[in-house]
Parts: structure tokens; C-alpha cells; sequence
């Protein structure tokens, strides 16, 4: 049985959005749930514009989400050497050949085709062929290195995601796989359609799942692959992701970076599932576990149309893994978000999984958590409108009296409703005027879960300091 191999393979030209590291989610998700093989390859061909800045990005969006890698990452510019050897064996075999055709020539021939309402192609001057009679070699022309593609017939293949799709090779001219070379008789730079044929056949990929841009690739692909003498793997074309505003996700139009998401307080689970979601579906299905993922992913149920980011539902995906997450497993996320509000919170502080139990129902994010649980960190600086509203003169003494049964109650949730039990039927008040009031001078705000449970979670003096600034 053959082994699955996918791969990743973004170019580092700019930093990794929602967009582009789906194109990771999905491969990564077929090998595990085939117990295949993932291989990252990092296409940077395009020197000028690719750093390393954007590779490192692109490591650490990956790590974050868990997407694990079993080979690479893998360089391109690293291989020169390989797909140079690969292009010399072409030109040897016949697959491949010079052509002297100058840019100013190129550019003569594409004008005429245009006026003559032609599609605008290389016309094959330089193709050998029997009985042809090549033009003379042109002085001080460093030749491009062209693949014979096949005359005639046509190139199909099954997609996943489009089904059926065959291209006349007629419409296809004969590929640029390697540009000028700087010496006489050398190899250039080989071409981005080259290399990838190369590393997919050299690292034995059995299913290329990638957008559906490449689309237009695939044909001049498959006939180099078939050329070389492989057969080309499974094909999956995913649809774009488009943004909230119906354009294709980008960073010139608005898309964010995938580690973005991480400080702004979504958990690698939650994006994951609403990747997933956002181009594949198990049913009715919309939250679900990564091993639920891996248990379920194939490529039969992949969508066909273009999935629209909404940020909205993604807060909800992820506000309903928070409730779905086990206390301890947050506080790492919580405490993390806590420092960088400027609360550092002690690796060993008893009060934060029970304050995340507490709170998490109410936040869709880490961040709205560690706003909350910031009153347990430091002080509170309660406003002044809720002073004004809430601590008025004629709730002053039940405040007081308060704080009076508490210097001495047991320090649990009980203990503390029976003390606001008793001062309530002292100063004959209701719930909610002496709770109100202890909320916003204990807790800084006039909202919170029940009251006795919050006072539960703070050290008894400092309930008892805040209630006394009354």
C-alpha cells in the first residue's frame, strides 16, 4: 500500500495569513488521518522578495496551530544544483531546448498575434524538430531553456475538489524552465514550475492539495512529471477564502497574520476548527475536537465554492472551545495575556484555574478572560460614574458592616453568602444594592458572576481593604 505524502509549500514573501495556512491545514490533516507523511518545503525562488523574516513566520503560525512536520523544511535555493542536473538530462534526452528568442522578439510576436485576434504563445522557432532547419545562434543572446511540451492530444486529471478537468496541449506553448545563464552554455535560474515538478518527484508526493490558483499550473506540471517518467500524484484544488468583503484574502486587503490571532486570544484548536470548517465538512458538524479532525478528515467532502472569513463566527468557534477547555490547560493562556496587560500572575497562584472556571462562560477570547481576571492581579481603580451610581450614602453603612462580618467568617463561598445574607437583613436591603456596591469596589466594574464566588477567589484582606476605601 502506498505510503500518503503531502506537502506545504508557501513562498516567503510576506507573512502568513488565514488564507494561506489553510493550504497547510488541509495536507497536514490527510497525512495524519492517513498516517502519511507531511513535508514543509519552502518555495523562495523569488529572492528579492523572499526573507527570512517571512520563513520564520511561517515556522511559527505552523507551531502554534500544531501543524507538525515529519520532513523539512526543505529550500529551494538550497537544490539549484538538482534541478540543473535534472535540466542537463533534458536537454541530453531531447526534452528540453535553448532558444535564442530575444525579449524584443518575444514582445514583436505577441503584438502580432494580438492584432491577428491570436492567443498569445511562443510559436516554437527554436524547437528542434526533424527536418527543421533551426535559425542561426544570434551573437550576444544568452538563451531561456524551453520543455518540449507534447503536440496534440491533451492533459486531464481527476481534482478532488473540481472534478474532470483536460486541457488541449495545443493551448499549452512550450514552458520557460530555466532563464538565461550568466556563462556560454550554462543553465540559468531554473523556473518555479520547474522546481516544483522536481521536488514533488524527488520527495515522492502522492497528493498535492493546494489553492485553486495553481490551477492553471497543473497541465505544464503533469506533462513535465510525465516526461521525466512518473506519473503525477492526486490532485486537490481548494477554493479561495475569501474576506468579510467578498475579496480574495490578502494582506492588501485587510487580512491579518495567522500569530495575530495568538495574541489577540483565539486558541490554536478553535482556528483549526474553523479552518476546517471553512472549506470541508463532517455533516452538520460545526465544533469539533483536532482528533475529531483527524478521525474524520478525507478528500470526498472538500467544498467546492470559495469560503467567506467571518471574524464574528470565528469568536464563537472559539469562544465555545474556551468553555469546552480544561481550566489548567487556559492558565498558561490566561497568565501569558495577564503579563502582557502588565499583571504578572505567579506560576503557583491558586486563585487563576478557579477564577477561568468561573469566568470562561462569559469571554470569547483569552484576552476578554484576562480583562476579567485582572481585578484578582492588582488594584482596581473603580469609575466614577459607578461610585456615584452604586456607593451611595444609604449603602455606605451595610458596606461597612460587611466587611465587618467578614474579617471573621470562613473564607468560602458559603461563609461569605451568609455574611451577605446577614447584612442585608440588618440595613433591610435588597440583593442587588450591596452587591452592586461590593462589585464595583472590590472588582473595579458593576457586572460579575455571582458575588460570593468572586469574593471567594481574592485573599480575604484584600476584600476587606478595597471595602473599607468605601
Amino acid at each position: 500500500m502506498t505510503v500518503v505524502r503531502t506537502r506545504f509549500a508557501p513562498s516567503p514573501t510576506g507573512f502568513i495569513h488565514l488564507g494561506n495556512i489553510r493550504s497547510a491545514l488541509f495536507p497536514w490533516a490527510f497525512a495524519r488521518a492517513s498516517q502519511g507523511v507531511f513535508i514543509l518545503r519552502i518555495e523562495d525562488t523569488d529572492e528579492e522578495r523572499s526573507s527570512q523574516a517571512a520563513v520564520d513566520v511561517i515556522l511559527e503560525s505552523m507551531a502554534w496551530l500544531g501543524l507538525d512536520v515529519d520532513e523539512g523544511p526543505f529550500y529551494q535555493t538550497r537544490r539549484m544544483d538538482r534541478y540543473r542536473e535534472v535540466i542537463a538530462q533534458m536537454l541530453e534526452r531531447g526534452l528540453a531546448y535553448r532558444c535564442y528568442m530575444s525579449q524584443a522578439e518575444l514582445e514583436a510576436l505577441r503584438e502580432r498575434q494580438i492584432a491577428a485576434k491570436e492567443k498569445p504563445r511562443y510559436d516554437g522557432t527554436w524547437r528542434p524538430e526533424p527536418g527543421k532547419v533551426l535559425p542561426p545562434v544570434p551573437a550576444g543572446v544568452a538563451p531561456v531553456i524551453r520543455f518540449r511540451n507534447p503536440i496534440g492530444g491533451s492533459v486531464a486529471w481527476d481534482d478532488k475538489v473540481k472534478g474532470r478537468i483536460e486541457i488541449a496541449n495545443d493551448e499549452l506553448d512550450d514552458l520557460v524552465i530555466a532563464r538565461p545563464a550568466a556563462e556560454p552554455g550554462g543553465i540559468g535560474t531554473p523556473t518555479y514550475n520547474f522546481c516544483v515538478v522536481v521536488d514533488d518527484l524527488d520527495m515522492g508526493i502522492t497528493h498535492v492539495i493546494r489553492g485553486d490558483d495553481h490551477v492553471n499550473n497543473t497541465p505544464r506540471q503533469i506533462n513535465i512529471l510525465r516526461a521525466l517518467g512518473a506519473e503525477p500524484p492526486v490532485y486537490a484544488h481548494l477554493p479561495t477564502v475569501l474576506n468579510e468583503q467578498g475579496e480574495k484574502m490578502s494582506k492588501r486587503h485587510g487580512a491579518k497574520a495567522v500569530t495575530q490571532y495568538r495574541d489577540e486570544g483565539f486558541l490554536a484548536d478553535a482556528v483549526v476548527n474553523y479552518l476546517a470548517r471553512l472549506g470541508w465538512s463532517h455533516g452538520d458538524d460545526e465544533i469539533f475536537s483536532r482528533e475529531q479532525l483527524l478521525a474524520w478528515f478525507d478528500l470526498d467532502h472538500l467544498g467546492k465554492s470559495a469560503g467567506q472569513f467571518d471574524e464574528a463566527k470565528l469568536r464563537w468557534v472559539n469562544a465555545q472551545h474556551i468553555k469546552q477547555a480544561g481550566d489548567a490547560a487556559l492558565a498558561p493562556l490566561v497568565r501569558a495575556q495577564l503579563e502582557r496587560l502588565g499583571r504578572p500572575v505567579a506560576a503557583d497562584a491558586g486563585w487563576l484555574a478557579p477564577a477561568i472556571a468561573l469566568f470562561k462562560d462569559r469571554c470569547s477570547t483569552t484576552v476578554e478572560l484576562a480583562d476579567w481576571l485582572g481585578m484578582f492581579a492588582g488594584p482596581v481603580q473603580p469609575g466614577a460614574e459607578d461610585l456615584a451610581t452604586h456607593v451611595t450614602a444609604a449603602v455606605r453603612p451595610a458596606v461597612a458592616g460587611l466587611a465587618g462580618r467578614l474579617a471573621d467568617v470562613a473564607w468560602d463561598k458559603a461563609g461569605i453568602a451568609a455574611a451577605i445574607k446577614e447584612t442585608l437583613a440588618a440595613h433591610g436591603l435588597k440583593m442587588p444594592q450591596l452587591a452592586h456596591a461590593v462589585r464595583v469596589l472590590v472588582c473595579g466594574r458593576a457586572q460579575t458572576p455571582s458575588v460570593d464566588a468572586v469574593l471567594a477567589l481574592f485573599p480575604r484582606e484584600t476584600v476587606l481593604e478595597r471595602l473599607r476605601a468605601a
